[in-house]
Order: C-alpha cells, then structure tokens, then sequence
C-alpha cells in the first residue's frame, strides 16, 4: 500500500509535539480526525507509532524510525511540488545556496557560458538550514560549511580554508599575528551549534549564546560575551573596527562542499556542480581577497 503522505505529515506533528490536541490546534483540524488519522496510519503500516495513557503520549521504536525518515521524504514531496512549478510556468532557473564569506560568481560565470537562458539565483543559507533548504528544493545545488547532516544528500568536498578566532578589539590577543589553542583556554564560546562541534581539542566554557548567522555571532563577540570561530573567507567579508581576527594554525580547517538532494536528477543541476567543481580554485581565492575586482555579472540574489 503507498504511503498517504498527508497521514505522515499529521503523524510528524503529533511527533515533535507528543501531544495531540497540540497537533491538532496546529494543522487546524478537529483532534477525533486527527487520532482516526493517526490509527489509520498504523493500520497501514501494521505497526504501532505511539503509546498513549491519560499522562502522556510516547513513540514506539516504530514511530521514531518513521519520524527520522519522514522528514527526507516530505521534504523530497515539497521539491517535486516546486519543481513542477517552476517547469509549468516555463521558466529554467538555478537556485545556488551558499553560506557567508563563499562567492559563486565565478561557478555562476562558467555555468552561465554554456547555458545563456538559465537564470541562477543565489540563496543565502545558515548552518541549520542549509540541509533543510536543498531537501525541500528551496535550493538546488549548494555551497555548504560542516558540520552538515548528510542524510538524503550528495556532498563533495571542495576547497579548505583556515579557521580563524573572532575577539573583541579590546581583547588581550586582538592583534597579534597568530594565537594557540592555549592562549584561549578558559575563553567563553559564542557558537552557532551544540558546543560538541566546535572546532578546537580544548572545549571552551559554553557562553549560552545561540546564533544563526555571522552576524550575530560578531555582534556579541563585540559586546565582549565570549569569542568565536569563523572560515577566514568570512573575515574578508566582514570587517569591522570592534573585533579582531587571528589565526590559528593548529586547528583544522574548515572544509566547503558541494552538496545537492541525493534524489535530485537535473542536467542543469549536474553542470552547475562541473562548473563549481572546475572554478574551485578560483572561488576559494576570491572568498580570501576583495570580490569587487569580479565586477557585475548576471546572478541575482534573494532572501
């Protein structure tokens, strides 16, 4: 029996929520609809999601292996959606993603060369919706920084670059031409993500601060609550008088991918990771000098 994919998205919201009337509020349905939705459900996967008492509601080991794979899966839904939107209006058009500090200028140039009548778009993305972006097919093709999860996507490494901490301008270290991991023990860490990924050996004091973006994250460096980490791309982007940036050969680098749905089939799609896969070398070094000797180019950009 296939999938009905409107029982799996009600079964996503009781899911995250483990509360059906919540659920139910929220997909603007009566909860009896919703609970004959979810029994429905079960029957046709000969499997119990969830246990209910008058306390709380819990997922079976069926129902958390269901909630891990729907995601990938509504999401590869919502991408054939936008795909045949795109297609029924006659349009040919390439959504790049890329994070701070990355250019796709010169992928965008090459790619241009061989298909003049495709317009790409570039989309900015953070670090915890770059994967979301190109399984829903709000994106195409992106440029991504790990950590990422890779799940339903194809990701190819690219280029490095080194790390490099982000101090406020009045700080000890700002100014010096390199720092260790031991000169920034006891630090307080400004971080975009759980702090078991930062990116050095040592862990540093977890400053509670959570950020999206880079600017954010300069912002409360700035302000003097903790220090941070960024791509060296990102401090050419990013210059400003109260912070400071100082390498740190130690640590590893920061790797750049390109990354794209695993059930993605374009030609258009394909040629744009050739391009960015041949102008690499190019694109990591304009992401560590000024950009604005590339000049105009005919990308345009949204969000």
């Amino acid at each position: 029996m296939d999938l009905d994919l409107r029982k799996l998205r009600y079964f996503v919201a009781v899911a995250n929520r483990l509360h059906f009337g919540r659920a139910a509020d929220e997909l603007h349905i009566a909860q009896p609809a919703l609970s004959r939705q979810i029994r429905a459900l079960e029957q046709d996967l000969g499997a119990s999601l969830f246990t209910r008492d008058r306390h709380a509601v819990a997922l079976t080991d069926a129902g958390r292996q269901l909630l891990a794979d729907a995601g990938p899966l509504l999401a590869s839904a919502d991408a054939v959606r936008r795909r045949v939107s795109v297609a029924a209006r006659g349009s040919r058009r390439l959504v790049v993603g890329f994070r701070a500090g990355i250019p796709v200028i010169p992928a965008a140039r090459a790619f241009e060369a061989r298909h003049p009548d495709v317009v790409v778009d570039v989309q900015r993305m953070e670090w915890d919706d770059q994967a979301p972006m190109l399984l829903d097919g709000r994106v195409d093709v992106g440029y991504v920084r790990l950590p990422i999860d890779e799940t339903g996507l194809r990701v190819t490494p690219l280029y490095t670059e080194p790390l490099m901490v982000v101090l406020p301008a009045g700080h000890r270290l700002a100014g010096k031409e390199e720092v260790t991991e031991a000169d920034l023990a006891g630090e307080p860490l400004v971080w975009h993500a759980d702090p078991s990924t930062q990116p050095t050996r040592r862990p540093h004091p977890d400053s509670g601060l959570r950020v999206r973006g880079v600017e954010e994250k300069l912002e409360h460096v700035a302000a003097g609550r903790g220090i941070s980490f960024v791509g060296r791309s990102e401090t050419v982007f990013y210059s400003r008088p109260d912070i400071s940036y100082a390498p740190i050969p130690e640590l590893a680098p920061d790797q750049v991918c390109l990354a794209v749905a695993a059930s993605r089939t374009s030609p258009l799609a394909d040629d744009f990771f050739a391009a960015a896969q041949a102008t690499a070398e190019i694109t990591a070094e304009c992401g560590n000098h000024d950009v604005s000797r590339l000049g105009s180019g005919t990308v345009s950009q949204h969000g």
